[in-house]
C-alpha cells in the first residue's frame, strides 16, 4: 500500500516529550506567578502599572533566568527525547527488519529479542513463534507438492510405457494392456481426488452441522465389510451416541480412511479390527485398533507423512495413495481435534480421533 510520507514514530515521541517538558515548564512559571499574587508581592496601582515592590524586583531578576531554563528544557527536551525515543524503539526497528528479511522469502531468521517481557518483547516472541510454524508449514507444504508430484509421475510414466509397448508389439495381449491402463489410471484418479479433498480441508470451505460419529463409524464400517471379508479381517463396532459439529462428508472421509487402513494393514486372514466412540466431558473420540505388525515409535510417528504406507512403500490393490492419515489428520485439525498415534504391544495401531464436542444448546436441540 503507498502511503504519503509523515513523521516518523521517533520525531514524534522526541516532540512529545519535549513538549511535555515545556508545559511542565510553563506551569510551574505559573504557579510561581499565582503564589506571588496571593502573597501581595505584585500590587498595580489605580493606572493598572506595576507598583514598585520586592515582588517586581524578583521578577525583573529571575524573568531572565526563567527565559534560560526554558530555552534549556526545549534543547534537552529535544535532545534527550530523541536519544531516549530511539532506545525505546530500537526493539521495534530489529522487528522490522526481522519482517522485511521474512517478506524476502528467509523464514529461517529469528529476532530473538533479550530482556525481560515486557509489550516489545511479546511481539517479538509472538512473530518469531509466526515464523516457526510459518517455516515449518512451507517446508511441509513443499515436501507434499515434491511427493505428489512424484507419485502423480509414477502413473503417467507407466502409462506411457505401456502405450509405448502396444504400439510396438502389436501381437501383445491388448486385454491385459487395457487392465493395467485401467488400474494405472484409478490409481491416478484416487491420487488426485485425496489431493483436492486435502486442499479442500485446508480452505475449510464447508458448513458445520450437527453429526454423530457413531453413526458415520457404523456406515464406514458396512461399507468396508466386503474388503474385511476379503482379507478375512473381523471388524467389531462398538461405542455410545458422539454427537460433535462438523461436515458430514470429511468426518465421514476420516472414517473411512481409518478403517480401510485399519483393514488393509493388518494381518492375513486372521486381522481383528475394533472401532468404538465415547463420550469425554468436553470432547468426543473415535478409536480404531487393529491388528498387525508390530511398529516401532519412530515409524510410527512419521505414518501421518504424505505418501507413507507403513512397514514399506508398496503399490498393492488397497494399499491407497499413501494419504490416508495425512487426510485424516488435516481433517480432524480443521475441526479443531487432534490425532494421536501409538503402536499396540502385541502389533498393529491405536488411533484416537479427539474432536470438540457441540455445545450444550445444539446437543439439546440435536435430541429434540
Amino acid at each position: 500500500m503507498d502511503r504519503r510520507p509523515g513523521l516518523s514514530v521517533r520525531v514524534k515521541l522526541t516532540l512529545s516529550y519535549a513538549g511535555f517538558l515545556m508545559l511542565a515548564g510553563a506551569l510551574l512559571l505559573a504557579a510561581i506567578g499565582v503564589f506571588l499574587l496571593q502573597e501581595g508581592w505584585l500590587q498595580t496601582n489605580p493606572q493598572g502599572a506595576w507598583r514598585s515592590t520586592p515582588g517586581t524586583t524578583f521578577v525583573r531578576g529571575f524573568a531572565p533566568m526563567a527565559a534560560a531554563v526554558m530555552v534549556f528544557l526545549l534543547v534537552f527536551g529535544l535532545l534527550g527525547g530523541w536519544i531516549l525515543a530511539g532506545r525505546m524503539l530500537a526493539p521495534l526497528t530489529r522487528i522490522t527488519d526481522a519482517t522485511r528479511t521474512a517478506t524476502n522469502g528467509s523464514l529461517s531468521h529469528r529476532i530473538r529479542l533479550p530482556g525481560r517481557r515486557d509489550e516489545f518483547r511479546e511481539l517479538a516472541d509472538a512473530f518469531d513463534t509466526m515464523l516457526a510454524r510459518l517455516e515449518a508449514h512451507v517446508d511441509e507444504q513443499r515436501r507434499f507438492a515434491a511427493n505428489a508430484s512424484h507419485e502423480l509421475r509414477t502413473p503417467l510414466a507407466i502409462s506411457k510405457t505401456l502405450i509405448e509397448v502396444a504400439r510396438t508389439d502389436p501381437n501383445h495381449d491388448t486385454g491385459e494392456v487395457i487392465a493395467r491402463l485401467e488400474a494405472v489410471n484409478t490409481r491416478a484418479i484416487d491420487l488426485t481426488e485425496a489431493l483436492l479433498l486435502l486442499s479442500r480441508a485446508d480452505q475449510r470451505s464447508f458448513t458445520r452441522e450437527p453429526v454423530d460419529l457413531s453413526l458415520l463409524a457404523e456406515e464406514a464400517t458396512e461399507t468396508l465389510l466386503p474388503l474385511a471379508e476379503k482379507h478375512g479381517v473381523t471388524i467389531e463396532t462398538s461405542g455410545e451416541i458422539t454427537p460433535t459439529v462438523g461436515s458430514q462428508a470429511l468426518l465421514l472421509q476420516l472414517t473411512t480412511n481409518l478403517v480401510h487402513n485399519a483393514i488393509v494393514h493388518n494381518l492375513p486372514g486372521q486381522g481383528r479390527v475394533w472401532v468404538t466412540t465415547g463420550v469425554r466431558p468436553r470432547s468426543v473420540v473415535l478409536t480404531v485398533e487393529n491388528t498387525g505388525e508390530k511398529l516401532s515409535p519412530q515409524l510410527v510417528s512419521t505414518l501421518t507423512e504424505p505418501f507413507q504406507r507403513g512397514t514399506e512403500r508398496v503399490h498393492t490393490d488397497h494399499a491407497g495413495v499413501g494419504l490416508g492419515l495425512a487426510i485424516v489428520k488435516r481433517i480432524a485439525q480443521v475441526h479443531d481435534g487432534s490425532l494421536t498415534i501409538s503402536p499396540r504391544p502385541a502389533g498393529g495401531l491405536r488411533i484416537a480421533v479427539q474432536l470438540p464436542a457441540p455445545p450444550p444448546h445444539t446437543a439439546d436441540n440435536e435430541d429434540n
